[in-house]
């Protein structure tokens, strides 16, 4: 942990007060009184430890706090009925703060169930999992919306994007029909879904999918060989989405892919969103996460106005760099766009009534509903900020097959770059067109290709006043490199990255070798850059 994050985790400990016993003992409002066997539901609170004094509240934020604390009534989870056939424990889950576990039913079909209340205990450094430091960091917990996840499934249906339907549940003290989950869930409040992975669970939203797998297989699969492709447009859609709900923490991880064959023979894996925990974050209306903010920029309050889209996107950056890489500038507008038409006042105050509890609505739902309304208004305006974001460096892959990466700098404002499969098959004498963008130089300041495995090549051309730097990443085979082109100005527009031995190079007055003995430049790294 840097000095800046422990330097916010002291300022924090400040102003919490250390407790042995963080957490409320169970949920139940009444939970000294024993619980009639034959009760189907139970008047619970998310979690009334998160209740602060005027003191608390200005220092730490209000955050969420009323809905973590107000009294609501909802079902008993009944492991035996929840679904037909039911549920059985599968196998527990790898969350570092939520207490998550695999139900299966006798059909195979797998179900998430996890707790709504999060532990960050095990995400400090051990010498800081104790007293006031441990208190802080969990008290920031009441900044996320506890029934945010349920007001979503009908915004992403109207807006066209794939999601799960999650339902909360309160577990008995005495529940035993968890399995060895069964102890770490009595008298929790929780939320059970639908498990978008794996074909057993291919059904309603995914239906017609041959696969179902998780971001690194995929990812995995999509750079072996050119057979892979991913939906961008569609992954496009559902980050605007995220960012219209301020929803932050949308890393690889809270992503699955469904695959569809398509009539050329290729793969192309559409995205499934999961974990829905971040929508509607309320953050910086304290002293102290006011701060906090203004140094961790992906902590953004959800408002009326949109406070940060590099903030809204920042856990993202990884698949968002990989999954949009082929999607231009009118693409965002026209979805950001079509979102507008989709999300009405109607489907907007549906989805808010019927996803949070009644007595929860009436404090919050009409301030929640003009935030909705407030943001979509300006949707457009953050789609052209995503992209200026995301159009700043590209990242080209190719996969571990042979590839010809053609770059043509056409003019001023147009750099076109086409990716090809080298024929290789028995009667293929055509390449096979893999990618292709115009980048401006306006928007665009540098386009990386990474060649990976097999032997590539790269073929560069075109005089031009402007142009995007091309940084080239040969990746571990032989490569071929020819660059003819010019570009105004003093600095060299090409670079090429790769170890010293078995390229093949036609420098031109563009191309710069950067090659070197080590063979760090042919890591294809998580931020894309390698190096």
């Amino acid at each position: 942990m840097n000095l800046r994050y422990s330097s916010l985790l002291l300022l924090f400990a400040a102003a919490a007060c250390g407790r042995e016993t963080y957490f409320q003992p169970d949920a139940r409002v009444d939970f000294t009184t024993p619980l009639p066997a034959a009760a189907d539901s139970a008047r619970v609170t998310a979690g009334r430890h998160y209740h602060r004094g005027p003191l608390g509240r200005l220092l730490l934020g209000t955050h969420h706090r009323p809905s973590w604390v107000q009294p609501v009534t909802l079902p008993i989870l009944k492991p035996q009925s929840v679904v037909p056939g039911g549920v059985k424990f599968s196998k527990m889950g790898g969350g570092f703060q939520t207490t998550s576990v695999t139900l299966v039913t006798p059909s195979g079909r797998n179900y998430a169930l996890r707790t709504i209340d999060k532990d960050p205990y095990r995400t400090l450094p051990k010498v800081l999992r104790q007293g006031f430091v441990l208190t802080a960091v969990r008290d920031a917990t009441s900044a996320g919306m506890p029934y945010g996840a349920f007001v979503v499934p009908p915004l992403a249906e109207a807006a066209g994007v794939p999601h799960t339907t999650p339902r909360p549940f309160y577990i008995r003290a005495d529940e035993v029909g968890l399995g060895d989950a069964s102890e770490r869930f009595q008298g929790k409040v929780v939320m059970l879904e639908e498990k978008f992975e794996g074909k057993q669970n291919i059904f309603g939203p995914v239906a017609g999918a041959t696969e179902l797998e998780e971001s690194d297989d995929v990812l995995a699969e999509l750079y072996a060989t050119p057979g892979h492709k991913l939906d961008g447009e569609a992954f496009l859609r559902a980050r605007l989405l995220d960012i219209w709900l301020g929803d932050w923490d949308r890393h690889e991880g809270q992503w699955s892919w469904a695959a569809y064959p398509q009539p050329a023979g290729q793969t192309l894996w559409r995205p499934v969103p999961q974990d829905r925990d971040q929508v509607f974050f309320r953050f910086d209306d304290g002293i102290i996460p006011w701060v906090i903010s203004k140094l961790v920029s992906k902590f953004r309050t959800f408002g009326p106005r949109y406070q940060s889209t590099e903030g809204y996107t920042r856990n993202a950056s990884f698949i968002d760099e990989r999954a949009l890489a082929e999607v231009s500038q009118p693409a965002y507008r026209r979805t950001a766009l079509d979102l507008q038409t989709r999300l009405t006042d109607e489907v907007i105050a549906r989805a808010v009534r019927q996803g949070l509890p009644a007595e929860v609505y009436r404090k919050q739902g009409p301030q929640l509903e003009k935030a909705l309304r407030a943001r979509r208004a300006n949707l457009p305006q953050v789609a052209d900020e995503f992209y200026a974001l995301k159009a700043r460096q590209v990242v080209v892959a190719g996969t571990d097959q042979n590839e010809r990466f053609v770059v043509e700098r056409r003019s001023d404002t147009a750099t076109v770059v086409s990716v090809y499969q080298i024929p290789g098959k028995e009667g293929q004498t055509k390449p096979l067109l893999l990618y292709q963008r115009s980048f401006n130089p306006a928007n665009t300041r540098t386009v990386v290709l990474h060649g990976l495995q097999g032997k590539d090549e790269f073929i560069v051309s075109g005089q031009v006043r402007r142009s995007p730097f091309l940084d080239i990443y040969g990746g571990p085979g032989s490569d071929l490199v020819q660059d003819s082109s010019r570009v105004g100005g003093w600095r060299k527009r090409t670079r090429f990255y790769d170890t010293r031995r078995n390229n093949e190079l036609g420098i031109g007055p563009e191309l710069k070798n950067r090659t070197e003995h080590s063979v760090k430049p042919h890591a294809f790294d998580r931020d894309g850059s390698g190096r």
